[in-house]
């Protein structure tokens, strides 16, 4: 029973596969278990990820639907996104040559160098340190009888500063119309005539004392300042100034002092000196040697005849008292006779001999300091008794300083110079001299010991005595007497590799421009004036430094006509101030409109062309200018109404005066002219006007036969035109669409009209329609947005 049924089954098994084989086709997939297992785990596989997918879509559509996000509409419109659009570029790229390139990139290096140097130099400008060891004055506050009260009207100039300008005008005027050159420290020293403040008139007798040497003319500055003659002349006028202001000062405290001073007897340094003494020294001071003359010590009358600058009345002195002097007055006489107040060296060497011996250690402190004076010994001792004063104790320094080479000098008894400077400037600085309560004290200091350079410097810190150290520095300027720094981006002070020790080098453009920057704005000719003094210095650039200010000025000031001059409307052109001080003001104005136009000012870049009469610029910048405002709606007041009535009176001019530039810009510029015409009509709602000021400008293709000429015309036209080329497409379409609604509506309403002639009519504006829409799509030139949509849609609506 179980056989036969075991039997059965594999019987309808053999016929099942038999029908199979039959009537199937299907191929025979033999797999091993192995084989199978591997199947069913990647079907499992599958399965799992897609459900997977699904639970995070899920949890991700919970968590962002709390937040009332719906995940279904953002994963549309993420899916829809396509970045073929956004980086499809909007023009052909062409092969790259790399020559213009390189070309192109070595100009933007250069021009981007040249730009940064200019920054910098406005950085520095507006820094007015001079180094580490600046003073803020900013809390001090000194007692001045200038009045602060500025110039009536704008001018940023108070009553100090404009004084001085008038006598800048003054000079400058004198040299512009060939007279001969004024003295300028005399112009400047009657401003502090003018002003009643003595420090301020003390400081410019010192300078016309200082600068009175005997000028050689010299290339090189440095060399002349650091020679032996000069430096002697600095040390000879020094001590000549102090003397004199000793003098001074000695006449007004014995004349204040009448009654204590009880002078009399014959007039002169000696009886002045007594007088003085009767009130400095009323009673003998204990120490005193070798007498009396007068009832006076005999040293310190020798003292105070020789502090005055009296060589006279001290051998009058010495001639009385010279039984108690000893060897004194044959050293003395020696020494007076002297045309540089120097002792021979045999004499010398006998004086400090006999200083060292029995001096050294005196007791009277007017005797060592004689002594040290004239024999230029001892230069360690300050002989603070005597010397208590900064003018005194300078006095006696400059006195023994040594230009010679002395080798038999030793080194307490020998002082250059530059020892002394070192010392004033560097050791002692401006703490010791208390220079931010005294500064006319210090500049006083540095000035005569020929610093001019660090007194200038230190003054013009100085907010309020700044007028003064400019004027100053302008006057040994113009004397060839100042020092100079090589580059204009060194600080207002600086040292510079090469020159010796002690020499300072000032940065005289940079003081100019920081002065004149208070008020160039608002007084621009008397800035000018200033710059005037810059015509033959250069910046780091090879640039006329006097060009490169006059551009700066008239571009922050604005002051085109009154400084460059103004165009008259015949084409003549009203001489400005600049042409005063230059020959060939043309450059100048050049450089000015280049200025302006590469900080962006194009209209008044095109005014400064014009008055250079450079035609072929003030054409491409007119193009630049029209070529954006030329589609606009023409509205009173507006941009393209300014420039619509700038661009017509250069045309009226030019075509006056027989004037054209280069053949391309000119044709551009009144191609740019008649299309403002074409739109001006159209906005204004004159279609058959436009349509007749297009039709004559063959501008655009209004016929297929003149389709091809118009493809080649266009490949000539500038950038100026392709520009507009869009809206003057579309503006003539709309003007056929519009004459083909009229047309339209005409028929309708007269019906009697030949139906042949509105046929041909309309046949010859949707035959112009086409001529568009073929131009439009034959130029090598991508429009903007959807011109050709727009074009296409109205050529549909015409057929």
């Amino acid at each position: 029973m179980d056989t036969e049924g075991f039997g059965e089954l594999l019987q309808q098994a053999e016929q099942l596969a038999a029908e199979t084989e039959a009537v199937s086709e299907l191929p025979h997939v033999e797999r091993n278990l192995q084989e199978i297992q591997q199947a069913g785990e990647r079907l499992r596989s599958r399965t799992l990820t897609r459900t997977s997918q699904d639970t995070a879509d899920v949890k991700a559509s919970i968590l962002l639907g709390s937040r009332g996000l719906d995940i279904f509409h953002i994963s549309q419109r993420l899916e829809s996104l396509s970045a073929a659009t956004t980086f499809e570029p909007l023009e052909p790229v062409k092969d790259t040559d790399i020559q213009t390139f390189l070309l192109a990139e070595e100009y933007h290096r250069d021009s981007m160098l040249v730009q940064w140097e200019q920054v910098k130099q406005r950085v520095l400008h507006t820094l007015l340190g001079a180094g580490e060891d600046a003073l803020d004055f900013s809390q001090e506050v000194e007692p001045s009888f200038v009045s602060e009260v500025g110039v009536p009207g704008r001018s940023a100039l108070d009553s100090m500063e404009a004084a001085y300008s008038r006598q800048i005008y003054i000079f400058n005027e004198k040299i512009v119309n060939g007279h001969l050159q004024p003295n300028l420290g005399n112009l400047c020293a009657s401003v502090a005539e003018s002003l009643d403040d003595k420090n301020v008139s003390d400081t410019w007798l010192m300078v016309k004392q200082m600068t009175d040497v005997l000028l050689v003319p010299a290339k090189d500055t440095l060399k002349s300042r650091v020679s032996v003659d000069m430096q002697m002349a600095f040390v000879r006028q020094a001590l000549q100034f102090l003397e004199n202001s000793y003098k001074n000062y000695t006449m007004v405290t014995v004349f204040g002092n009448l009654h204590q001073a009880q002078l009399g007897g014959v007039p002169g340094t000696y009886q002045l000196v007594c007088s003085l003494l009767n009130i400095k020294l009323p009673t003998p001071l204990p120490g005193m040697q070798d007498g009396e003359v007068e009832g006076h010590p005999v040293w310190a009358l020798i003292y105070f005849c020789l502090r005055c600058g009296d060589l006279s009345a001290t051998m009058q002195v010495v001639n009385r008292a010279q039984h108690q002097l000893g060897d004194f007055k044959i050293w003395f006489q020696e020494y007076m006779n002297s045309p540089d107040r120097r002792l021979s060296p045999a004499t010398e060497n006998k004086l400090r001999l006999h200083y060292r011996r029995v001096l050294r250690n005196s007791a009277d402190p007017y005797k060592r300091a004689v002594y040290c004076l004239i024999g230029k010994c001892d230069i360690g001792d300050n002989h603070g008794e005597v010397a208590d004063k900064t003018e005194d104790y300078l006095w006696l320094k400059l006195n023994q300083v040594c230009f010679d080479e002395d080798g038999s000098s030793s080194p307490q008894d020998r002082m250059t110079l530059a020892q002394l400077q070192k010392q004033l400037l560097e050791d002692y600085g401006e703490s010791h001299f208390s220079a931010s309560h005294q500064p006319f004290l210090y500049f006083q200091v540095l000035f005569l010991t020929a610093q001019f350079e660090a007194a200038i410097a230190f003054l013009f810190r100085v907010e309020r005595l700044r007028s003064h150290a400019v004027h100053v520095a302008l006057v040994l300027y113009e004397l060839k007497l100042l020092l100079k720094s090589s580059g204009q981006s060194a600080q207002l002070l600086s040292q510079e590799a090469g020159d010796p020790p002690m020499v300072r080098r000032l940065n005289f453009i940079r003081l100019l421009m920081l002065y004149t920057r208070k008020f160039e704005s608002t007084d621009p000719r008397e800035a000018l004036q200033y710059f005037y003094f810059l015509r033959n210095e250069k910046d780091s650039q090879g640039e006329n430094m006097f060009m490169r200010c006059v551009s700066e000025l008239v571009i922050e000031s604005r002051e085109f006509d009154m400084l460059l001059g103004r165009l008259e409307k015949d084409g003549s052109r009203k001489p400005g101030v600049i042409d005063k001080f230059a020959g060939d003001t043309r450059a100048i104005i050049t450089k000015v409109a280049s200025e302006a136009e590469n900080k962006g000012l194009f209209e008044e870049a095109v005014k400064l062309y014009e008055l250079a009469k450079n035609a072929d610029k003030v054409l491409e910048l007119m193009n630049k200018l029209l070529s954006p405002v030329i589609a606009q709606v023409s509205e009173p007041q507006s941009n393209k109404e300014r420039l619509k009535n700038m661009a017509v009176a250069i045309a009226e001019r030019y075509r006056t005066n027989g004037i054209a530039g280069e053949k391309t810009v000119d044709s551009t510029f009144y191609l740019l002219l008649d299309l403002m015409t074409f739109f001006d009509e159209y906005h204004a709602g004159h279609i058959d006007r436009a349509y007749d000021v297009i039709e004559r400008l063959k501008l655009v293709p209004l016929s297929q036969e003149s389709v091809e000429e118009r493809v080649a015309a266009f490949r000539n036209f500038s950038d100026e035109i392709r520009h507009n080329l869009s809206e003057v497409l579309l503006a003539t379409m709309n003007i056929l669409f519009t004459q083909y609604k009229r047309l339209k509506g005409a028929a309708a309403g007269t019906p009697g009209r030949p139906q042949r002639t509105l046929e041909d009519r309309d046949m010859l504006l949707r035959s112009q329609a086409r001529a568009l829409i073929t131009f439009a799509g034959m130029i090598p030139y991508r429009m903007a947005g959807d011109t050709n949509a727009r074009l296409v849609q109205m050529e549909v609506l015409m057929n």
